[in-house]
């Protein structure tokens, strides 16, 4: 079993009978539905209903058995389960190469808990060291967005597909990658920043929002709580 699939399973004792779940989107995510599939198949867990983040998670969600509904019927979520791509010391995120980051942050604000689930290649001292931050922005002008987005510090760039085409999100926006060559200062800030920009829907910046973050690695499972 590898870690991803050891944080994925850990992350289920945390799912009660009755629940009304977020299911966010990804590769750790992917391990996770398929699990929870199987424990509603085999009557240890039942009468689940699944808000997914992303049209791929619907699809394998259904795909496990699992019933879904919407932010509109279910406004609030006991739990909301999702991976990330970066996690600091205080539960701060980077999340979106998953390319679903504004479904992600919508169905995290409605939950009770927000409970992510990674191996430890996924901590890091200072978010933007090892990965891009998505940004999420209208398709109209994205070129000027990009320019703007040059002038904090990082190298932005359009996220394309290997055929070359700008990559679009279920929303039908453009996605584009931050990189920061020495990771991000200040992340408060810039949170604000990109967040005053017409134009820009999202960014992949997730703060003060992880309630708990489980951690797998070769000795075992770890637990970082919120102490918020």
């Amino acid at each position: 079993m590898n870690l991803k699939q050891q944080a994925a399973l850990h992350a289920l004792q945390y799912v009660r009978s009755g629940n009304i779940i977020g299911l966010g989107s990804g590769s750790t995510m992917t391990l996770f539905i398929s699990a929870l599939g199987a424990l509603l198949k085999s009557g240890e867990l039942s009468d689940i209903i699944a808000v997914p983040t992303s049209e791929e998670t619907a699809r394998q969600a259904r795909q496990a058995g699992v019933t879904l509904a919407t932010l509109d019927e279910h406004v609030r979520l006991d739990i909301a389960i999702d991976g990330a791509d970066e996690v600091d010391k205080d539960l701060n995120l980077i999340k979106g190469l998953g390319r679903a980051l504004l479904r992600e942050k919508v169905v995290a604000i409605h939950a009770d808990e927000f409970v992510i689930i990674v191996d430890k290649t996924k901590l890091v001292s200072q978010l933007g060291t090892r990965v891009p931050l998505p940004v999420e922005v209208v398709s109209f002008a994205v070129g000027s967005q990009i320019r703007w987005l040059n002038q904090l510090g990082c190298s932005a760039e359009l996220w394309l597909s290997e055929e070359g085409s700008a990559l679009l999100t279920d929303n039908g926006n453009s996605l584009v990658r931050c990189w920061f060559d020495n990771g991000i200062e200040d992340v408060e800030h810039l949170d604000s920043v990109i967040k005053s920009r017409t134009g820009i829907v999202e960014h992949g910046l997730f703060l003060d929002m992880a309630t708990k973050v489980i951690v797998a690695n070769e000795t075992g499972i770890t637990e970082m709580q919120s102490t918020r």
